[in-house]
């Protein structure tokens, strides 16, 4: 049976099996079974190296054709015909902890970023591939033009790596962009020492005008008050996730 790829989908099903090998070994197992999700099986290129005695795995397609391919090649996988951006994570394994992993279409992978960012208290772990541009401004830091709203928003809460490239010909169709794998793991902050809500406003207004210093582009946020703070003279790239913290914890101070 032969899974024809979707434009619509996003779907560029990933042929060589040495990537395929190298993005599966790229997860963490520690000594412990781990609860994994794989986002947008395909053909099972990732799902053949992950069907193993320490990982507890859930694959979830939206693709119906695939979703029969996959049953039929591999009837021992749990495999669910959901949308995982409709989703609840919590419900996968039933309040535990889990790890994501898949080569995501493009047309959603921020989107999915943003569903990792938003069950951060679940996620420990994400091993994904994108297009090579947005894998890299994942991991950029400040004093780049790559740096952005999830650059923040991912490395408040995570260890962002950049793993690898892998180049169009490996896929098909072959997509007219590079793609990148990179991995998050969840680092030790359970919580910012500010309001986490406030965080991601602060974050997206300064970066949703970012040749603006902050003091321009938090206007709205302080209702009119004026905050003096050397922080309020920056732009975007020019602050460390730290300092949208700051700016965060006074904000609130001042609106309060």
């Amino acid at each position: 049976m032969r899974v024809n790829p979707k434009k619509h989908l996003g779907q560029h099903f990933l042929l060589d099996n040495h990537v395929c090998e190298k993005i599966a070994n790229s997860l963490f197992l520690g000594d412990n079974q781990i609860n994994l999700m794989e986002i947008g099986p395909g053909t099972g290129a990732l799902t053949k190296f992950l069907i193993k005695e320490k990982i507890n795995l859930v694959a979830y397609e939206v693709d119906v054709e695939s979703v029969e391919y996959l049953n039929s090649v591999y009837p021992q996988l749990t495999l669910r015909n959901e949308d995982v951006l409709k989703l609840d994570w919590s419900t996968v394994f039933n309040q535990d902890s889990l790890s994501v992993i898949g080569n995501f279409p493009y047309n959603i992978s921020s989107q999915i970023l943003f569903k990792i960012y938003d069950h951060r208290d679940l996620v420990d772990q994400m091993v994904g591939m994108f297009q090579k541009e947005v894998a890299e401004r994942i991991c950029a830091g400040p004093g780049t033009k790559k740096y952005g709203i999830l650059s923040v928003l991912l490395q408040a809460f995570y260890s962002v790596e950049y793993l690898f490239t892998v180049n169009e010909d490996v896929f098909d169709p072959p997509p007219k962009v590079k793609s990148g794998v990179i991995r998050l793991l969840r680092n030790d902050v359970e919580k910012l020492d500010c309001n986490e809500k406030l965080f991601f406003n602060v974050v997206k207004a300064i970066f949703n005008q970012r040749r603006k210093m902050a003091r321009n582009s938090l206007k709205s946020l302080l209702a009119g008050k004026v905050l003096e703070h050397p922080l309020m003279m920056k732009r975007p790239e020019q602050m460390q996730v730290k300092d949208f913290v700051t700016l965060t914890k006074m904000i609130e101070s001042e609106i309060n």
